[in-house]
């Protein structure tokens, strides 16, 4: 039996374990390993773990405190660089985390990996008891369901983050959550 080439080895793929959903994360990225493309899911919270995987899911979870345990334990520009040259994909805290600029940050600011060319806002919609959901077209999924079914999906807003500005035209804008009052242009949410 030959190994397979480097690409269609399974991926990799490593979730940011300092702080957060990680554990959810992980559950259902191993609810995928059925599957040729993923390899192993590991928890990310050291240098050399981050060098072993390919790929890296930074989860929801407090954006500040996933920074600052990240510069206590020394991996913080390990992270930064990883980011920069690797597939990573970050949710709610994670976006946060990614961005070069945050808005409606703590006091002091923020510090950010700085690596996603967007400005975001933090808890954009409000406290906990603001969060919603709505279902958006998602032509992005278009490849991944099934022909003839449809590419709506929902999405939840839990003191959720929204991409407010991309600032650079390489990056595209995938879902917009339409405006939701008369001062509103819509935010993009993906």
């Amino acid at each position: 039996m030959s190994e397979r080439s480097d690409s269609t080895r399974p991926i990799n793929i490593g979730v940011l374990a300092l702080q957060g959903a990680f554990a959810e994360h992980i559950v259902a990225f191993k609810s995928l390993r059925a599957t040729e493309h993923i390899g192993n899911v590991i928890e990310v919270r050291t240098k050399d773990q981050l060098a072993s995987v390919d790929a890296l899911v930074i989860p929801g979870g407090e954006s500040t405190t996933m920074a600052l345990v990240a510069e206590r334990s020394g991996i913080f520009e390990s992270l930064r660089d990883f980011v920069s040259e690797k597939p990573t994909w970050g949710t709610c805290a994670g976006l946060i985390f990614l961005a070069k600029k945050a808005l409606n940050t703590k006091k002091d600011g923020q510090t950010l990996l700085g690596v996603l060319p967007v400005t975001v806002s933090r808890n954009k919609f409000g406290r906990q008891v603001d969060s919603f959901t709505v279902s958006l077209p998602t032509p992005c999924l278009d490849e991944v369901t099934e022909e003839g079914s449809s590419n709506v999906f929902p999405y939840v807003f839990i003191r959720a983050p929204v991409i407010v500005s991309i600032d650079d035209p390489k990056v595209e804008e995938l879902v917009v959550l339409p405006p939701r009052d008369a001062e509103s242009k819509g935010d993009v949410v993906a």
